[in-house]
């Protein structure tokens, strides 16, 4: 029970993080590429890690909370 509802708010979580960067009002791109200069990448390794990965955890959570 406790692993699915910790899958369940990962999920959740990813789903907010992955709409929040790709909506332009909240996440301005041309500003946050001013502020980090060459580092810009590093923003794209930090919404994989916290976007589709915090997804893909959750969802293995739900899945081996099913099978154990």
């Amino acid at each position: 029970m406790i692993l699915t509802i910790s899958g369940i708010l990962l999920m959740l979580f990813g789903m907010a993080v992955s709409i929040i960067f790709w909506i332009p009002p909240i996440f301005d791109r041309k500003k946050i590429r001013e502020i980090t200069g060459k580092r810009y990448p590093l923003v794209y390794f930090v919404y994989i890690a916290n976007g589709p990965m915090l997804i893909l955890v959750g969802l293995l959570l739900i899945i081996w909370s099913k099978f154990s």
